[in-house]
This record gives C-alpha cells, structure tokens and sequence, in this order.
C-alpha cells in the first residue's frame, strides 16, 4: 500500500511538471500581510540559452485586503554586464466593481503580469521589483501596500 501511494504521488508531480512546457523559471518570494514601500524582491535568473527567446511576467498573489484599482511597480532588470534597465509598470488590479483580477476560487487570486516579450538572454541577469503604489492626490506612496502577499517572477521559452 505505501508503495502505491507513493507511485501516485510521484506521478502527480511529474505530471504537473510535465504540463508546464514553456516554463524555464518560476519563482514566488512573500512579502508577508503588507509589501513594504522600501522592501525590493530580487530574482538572481539562472544562465538561460541564448539562442531561444522569452516571455517574461511578474507573478502576483494577493487577497481581498487589496484595496486599490490599480497596482503601479518600479522593474528593473540588470545584465551581465551592469546595464540596468529600469521600467515604471501600471497593472489593473479589479473590476470597477472592486472585485480583484485573476485567477482562483478563494479570496486569493494571482494574476500573471506581462512584463517583457520575446527576450533573448545572454549571462546571468537580477531583476528586481518594488511596489510604487500612491493614493490619489498625495506624493508619498503607500508604506505598507496590504493585499500582496506573494510577488514572483516567471519565464517562458517562446516555442
């Protein structure tokens, strides 16, 4: 009976890793009840084929805390060889009703975020992200942005 159990078990795991073709990097980092405004996550990506090209996204998880329509990220991604490109990203995070984007059946959902199309990587590269969220009317961003809980970081091989 052990025995069979574990079979089962090992081939859910490779079937749900066998499904997920695309994906050559897929990371979550939390950010606990509330993403802190200086609080930067950083993804050290592994050396990628530099013959394929990319999708890359950013990952959000994030609950019914989230209190905004929106969700505004500073992205910045260093190569190889210092350069560092750096990208202020809006994404819409509800309905006008309020109700959150994404996917999932609980008052979790995730979303996945494009962040940059078709990339060839050559080397090791960082990215890194920080949320910049501001209420309207006011210069200084949120402190404590509730409502994220996990940010991630994901890449797929364009077939």
């Amino acid at each position: 009976m052990r025995l069979k159990n574990s079979f089962f078990i090992l081939l859910t795991v490779f079937l749900i890793y066998s499904c997920d073709k695309k994906r050559v990097f897929d990371e979550y980092k939390t950010v606990g009840s509330a993403w802190h405004k200086d609080s930067i996550i950083t993804f050290d990506l592994p050396v990628l084929d530099s013959t394929k090209r990319y999708n890359v996204f950013i990952n959000l998880r994030d609950n019914n805390n989230y209190q905004y329509n929106n969700l505004f990220l500073i992205v910045s991604m260093e190569k190889p060889n210092g350069y560092t490109k750096v990208d202020t990203l809006e994404y819409q995070m509800a309905n006008p009703d309020g109700t959150l984007l994404g996917d999932g059946f609980t008052d979790i959902k995730e979303s996945k975020l494009f962040y940059k199309e078709n990339v060839k990587f050559k080397g090791k590269y960082k990215v890194q992200i920080k949320q910049a969220v501001r209420e309207t009317g006011k210069v200084p961003g949120v402190t404590h942005l509730e409502g994220i809980t996990d940010v991630g970081l994901r890449i797929e091989k364009i077939e």
